[in-house]
């Protein structure tokens, strides 16, 4: 019975570690969305076919601020339903660990030391001491944001769109928390596309989810100093050039691509054609709301959608992806290697080599796990390599992008898209840290020698 209990409680002990807090608080905060989802009065009366499995997906994807759904949401769950999906992705978006380190702070003050290393992993932090002062600002600034938004859509939905008072309320509440917290989430079965080309709708929802995609770290540095870019860390400069990069980039290739598609862009005027353009470059990086159907968009625009979703957002925000610091750092680190430099150096810092090691291993772990993920799709789905590879990039991306293939997929395929979910949210390195129960540090060092490369 003693030796029984010691192991229970080295088991306890391993998963109350930091590391694992973090993976561990998405998969319970999953289950008890699925329970609650469950409940009488969640699904409504025209909902059809099982209940299990849209609850669990439904739950995953809030937690884990993705958007896919295997349901059409306004029509599966009732309003009840809707503001509980509605409530884990706000939950998600913080983060559990977040949340509860900030509900900490609020009613007590003072956090303890376990708490704040899970939150600075949760966080991507350097520094421990900066822990408490970026909570107060994540909860300004995300709480003050959405309702700003919030206030702006509902305005948009009433004059534009003819809707109530009530009703546009609520959907400019909906899309407020959806959008700043890039979950792909909407009130109608096409996502946006009876919205395509609405400027005072399309507009604002983009720039949140931009904003939002950026992370914590980087809002709370440009808050404090955004008109001195000469004084911010490498990190917010990789973060804010790289993002209007990636932004202009993406804005151009889906204009250009699909300007005369019939299907996408080709009815709408001008204006609507760059407004479509300037969604369709902000939201593949993490967004996951569409103007268009990506089903009907050309293959280039697909290809070019998939990779944004790879690449992502900022660290420690609401994006998926390996994140946009750890592309552009291995692009310095050929960069470096083409100019026969010995250091990857940014500016005037020199980039250490364990940095440049965590930045490798999460690109090759993330390729591994999409392939992977690609292939058991098209071996439980009747699906095009297109389809099953853009669905899981989506997926792994925490985008929420589909080429309209989610609900037919059987349950292997939805367990798949559940499992990238989670695993995007976390990380893929501090996923493998989590499995890892016994990570030995090696005291000495072994002889070097050097295979050949090429």
């Amino acid at each position: 019975m003693s030796s029984r209990r010691s192991r229970w409680g080295a088991l306890l002990s391993a998963l109350a570690h930091p590391v694992r807090i973090l993976p561990a608080t998405f998969v319970v905060g999953s289950i008890v969305g699925t329970l609650i989802l469950l409940l009488p009065g969640m699904r409504s009366e025209e909902a059809e076919g099982g209940a299990v499995l849209p609850a669990a997906f439904t739950s995953v994807s809030a937690v884990t601020v993705t958007g896919l759904s295997v349901v059409d949401i306004s029509a599966y769950w009732t309003p009840l339903g809707q503001v509980v999906v509605l409530v884990l992705v706000q939950i998600g978006g913080f983060g559990f660990v977040t949340l509860a380190t900030i509900l900490g702070v609020v009613v007590g003050g003072r956090i303890g030391l376990r708490s704040r290393l899970a939150t600075q992993m949760d966080l991507h932090l350097v520094n421990l001491g900066e822990v408490v002062p970026l909570l107060r600002r994540i909860l300004i600034t995300m709480l003050g944001f959405e309702a700003a938004l919030a206030v702006v859509l509902m305005f948009g939905f009433e004059s534009r769109h003819g809707e109530g008072w009530g009703q546009a309320a609520w959907h400019g509440i909906f899309y407020s928390v959806m959008a700043f917290n890039n979950a792909g989430f909407a009130l109608a079965p096409d996502s946006l596309v009876q919205y395509a080309g609405d400027a005072a709708l399309i507009i604002p929802i983009s720039i949140a989810v931009f904003v939002g995609a950026m992370g914590f770290p980087v809002l709370a540095e440009l808050s404090r100093g955004w008109r001195r870019p000469e004084r911010w860390s490498i990190h917010t400069k990789l973060t804010v050039w790289g993002s209007f990069l990636l932004l202009g980039v993406g804005t151009v290739l889906f204009a250009v691509i699909e300007w005369s598609n019939p299907l996408t862009l080709g009815p709408q005027s001008v204006a609507e054609k760059l407004v479509t353009s300037f969604e369709g470059g902000v939201m593949p990086r993490s967004g996951g709301f569409n103007s268009v159907d990506y089903a009907d968009a050309h293959p280039e625009t697909n290809l070019i959608a998939t990779i944004m979703m790879f690449i992502g957002g900022g660290s420690a925000s609401t994006a998926g992806g390996i994140k946009i610091t750890t592309f552009l750092l291995l692009g310095f680190v050929i960069l470096a290697e083409v100019r026969g430099d010995p250091d990857v150096t940014i500016g005037s810092r020199r980039i250490g080599a364990s940095t440049l090691r965590q930045a490798l291993t999460v690109a090759l772990l993330a390729v591994m796990l999409v392939v992977v993920s690609t292939l058991t799709l098209l071996v439980v789905a009747p699906v095009s390599v297109e389809q099953a590879l853009f669905e899981c990039t989506s997926a792994f991306g925490t985008t929420g992008l589909s080429m309209g293939i989610t609900g037919d997929l059987p349950a292997a395929g939805q367990a798949v898209l559940m499992i990238l979910m989670l695993i995007g949210r976390v990380g893929t390195v501090a996923t493998a840290s989590a499995l890892a129960l016994r990570a030995q540090p090696r005291r000495f060092h072994l002889p070097e020698e050097r295979p050949i490369i090429g």
